[in-house]
């Protein structure tokens, strides 16, 4: 039995006819052609179908649908503006920090969430905050320095825009890394590993 769905989606109120038992991960991908989130695990283990419901991020494969109904869905594809990437895609490019790109999008929207909540986290708790993001490709050390980047980008911006607006000269968010904060690392080393994420 088919029924209508009214999603917030990326700010746009999309309504779809889905199955009744469909997920919200079926509904984003099946109903409504959104397939930036990926249908890794379907069972709420590897974390590439993880989107912001209400700010928070959630696993859509085990999320029912109905429970997102008029409720803010922010799926991956809701990250990039009108022509420029969100500071966490530039910093995943210019660190290396997607291989095959399939766990991208699931650790893009957990890392967003952490930034929004936490602008200046430490290297452990951005750990703790993609603990529920499986890679297997890296080593997780150039998505940690990604996250990072993006962070003093983000600050940069933010300082910027405030001085700008206060008389001084703002530059364009994303343009250079603030002041004193830490540049990408080196390769992957095995050290980064250690507590999942």
């Amino acid at each position: 039995m088919h029924e209508i769905v009214t999603l917030v989606v990326n700010r746009d109120v999309r309504p779809v006819g889905v199955p009744s038992h469909y997920t919200l991960l079926e509904a984003l991908r099946y109903g409504l052609g959104l397939t930036g989130t990926k249908q890794g695990c379907d069972k709420g283990d590897c974390g590439a179908c993880t989107v912001l419901l209400d700010g928070e991020p959630v696993l859509s494969c085990l999320t029912p649908v109905w429970e997102a109904e008029g409720r803010e869905v922010r799926t991956v594809e809701g990250l990039a503006g009108p022509g420029r990437l969100h500071p966490l895609q530039d910093a995943f490019d210019v660190c290396g920090a997607a291989q095959c790109g399939f766990c991208t999008p699931g650790i893009l929207m957990s890392a967003v969430a952490l930034l929004e909540r936490n602008p200046n986290p430490t290297r452990q708790e951005i750990r703790e905050a993609l603990a529920g993001n499986l890679c297997r490709c890296t080593g997780y050390t150039k998505i940690l320095d990604a996250v990072e980047l993006a962070a003093a980008r983000i600050a940069e911006a933010a300082g910027a825009s405030g001085s700008a607006s206060a008389g001084g000269q703002g530059g364009r968010p994303g343009e250079a890394v603030a002041a004193g904060a830490r540049a990408p690392e080196g390769p992957d080393t095995a050290g980064e590993r250690e507590g999942g994420a």
